[in-house]
């Protein structure tokens, strides 16, 4: 079985990354933070890890 990310969950992805802050993430993307994180929860499961602390 593979992968399916889309590239919303990538842009989430590294916006956090980058911005170290899920609310700055979802400020930069124009996005709420709910929806960041159901992105972020969404690609967690598919990689079957916890991507941040």
């Amino acid at each position: 079985m593979g992968l399916s990310l889309t590239l919303r969950q990538l842009q989430v992805f590294e916006a956090v990354a980058r911005h170290a802050s899920f609310t700055r993430a979802a400020e930069a993307l124009y996005l709420t933070q709910p929806a960041v994180s159901m992105q972020v929860r969404q690609l967690e499961q598919q990689v079957g890890l916890p991507l941040f602390e």
